[in-house]
């Protein structure tokens, strides 16, 4: 069984920062305030913070890795792989890649979805984070409803959440560039994608039942899900009903209250913080969290955004840094219901980042433990000698 001692550093335990050492035994955290004993791999964690790697409950940014151009495309085992190490590079040690079941052709199609199902259970072993499947469906994409449901009841889906971006796709038709990207996302004529659009329209009169039936494999199966995008508390209400008690980016203050206001975990991307703003022009992200009305950040569209939104929040006063770090590690944890993780205790499944936090609003990784296993290390003369067995011992006199 393998054995990591941190020695020294301020470790995140409970709501403090806590000048400590750790020991980490197989897959887990063993002692918190230990000492070394025979662990054969050590690491300097003095200067450094010690803190839960982050947990990710939607991060679509492989998607630049499977293209990185409008119809240039890469394997997707490549591309996972790729978007593994970004993720791990990042401190994500747990990923919910956020897949797009859409009714459009191309990078967000049925077929895409579950290539990317299946590329993800079968190299999943192979990743160094804990990988798992978000699958975002696309209400409107009717056909797909009979295959999800069969997914659902494979435990194949991980997190499920409900997208309506049909009001937006046909107000963007009228504006050019955003209509050129859809269209060339798809790979159609820009004729037939409006073919088809008028088609999937049509079927308007579906939509709300086939909503309420995949739910309900959802619920039966025991998948959390989550709604994207609610425009009102009303919105809110009627998914918070069908079981989806994750709000994932509500778009506005009134909604977001309505769902803190029933205990619902409320999801805002990380990017948003970092940069200021929603680059939409909705809801801004930290006004959000200051009011109380956050309890997880995801990376959304860009890795890095997680760990440099804890430390954002920290320098604008927002939050202090115990409590940013929740958004980003514990809350998502929690919203999921993964209760091994998120927390430093002994017990605990040891997903441990060593930040160098000297540099302020840029943080540093120095190095990343991803259950129990050292997948990341940026600076080698942290490594402390070896202890030596008593065999060797004996041999060296």
């Amino acid at each position: 069984m393998t054995e990591i001692f941190l020695e020294g550093g301020r470790a995140l335990i409970g709501a403090e920062l806590v000048e400590t050492s750790l020991l980490v035994s197989g897959a887990d955290i063993a002692e918190i305030d230990g000492s070394r004993g025979r662990s054969r791999l050590a690491i300097d964690a003095r200067n450094l913070l010690v803190l839960p790697g982050i947990v990710d409950l939607h991060g679509d940014a492989f998607e630049r890795q499977m293209m990185p151009r409008a119809g240039v495309h890469f394997p997707i085992d490549v591309a996972l792989a790729d978007s593994d190490r970004q993720a791990i590079s990042n401190g994500i040690t747990t990923v919910f890649h956020a897949t797009t079941c859409s009714w459009e052709p191309g990078l967000r199609s049925a077929d895409n979805a579950r290539g990317l199902m299946e590329a993800i259970e079968r190299q999943r072993p192979q990743f160094a984070a804990d990988t798992r499947f978000h699958l975002r469906h696309e209400t409107y994409n009717l056909d797909a409803e009979a295959e999800i449901s069969q997914w659902l009841a494979e435990g194949r889906v991980d997190l499920f959440a409900f997208n309506d971006h049909m009001d937006g796709t046909v107000a963007d038709m009228a504006k050019p560039r955003k209509r050129n990207r859809m269209v060339e996302r798809t790979g159609l004529s820009s004729e037939d994608f409006d073919r088809l659009v008028g088609r999937v329209v049509a079927r308007a009169g579906d939509v709300p039942a086939s909503v309420a039936r995949l739910a309900a494999t959802a619920r039966a199966t025991g998948v959390r899900m989550l709604s994207h995008d609610d425009a009102t508390p009303a919105m809110r209400q009627e998914f918070r009903e069908l079981g989806a008690l994750i709000a994932e980016f509500p778009i506005n203050e009134k909604t977001a209250r309505a769902a803190a206001s029933h205990g619902d975990a409320i999801v805002y991307g990380a990017p948003n913080v970092v940069r200021g703003g929603s680059h939409t022009g909705w809801t801004k992200a930290s006004d959000m969290i200051a009011k109380g009305l956050c309890s997880a950040l995801a990376s959304d569209y860009y890795y890095p955004a997680q760990l440099l939104a804890a430390f954002r929040l920290a320098a604008d006063g927002v939050l202090p840094l115990t409590e940013a770090w929740d958004l980003v590690s514990a809350g998502p944890a929690r919203a999921a219901g993964l209760t091994d993780r998120g927390v430093l205790a002994e017990g605990r499944r040891a997903d441990i980042l060593l930040v160098d936090d000297s540099v302020a609003l840029r943080p540093r990784l120095v190095a990343v433990i991803s259950g129990g296993k050292l997948v990341h290390l940026t600076d080698a003369t942290r490594l402390l000698a070896a202890v030596a067995t008593p065999r060797e011992a004996v041999a060296a006199a």
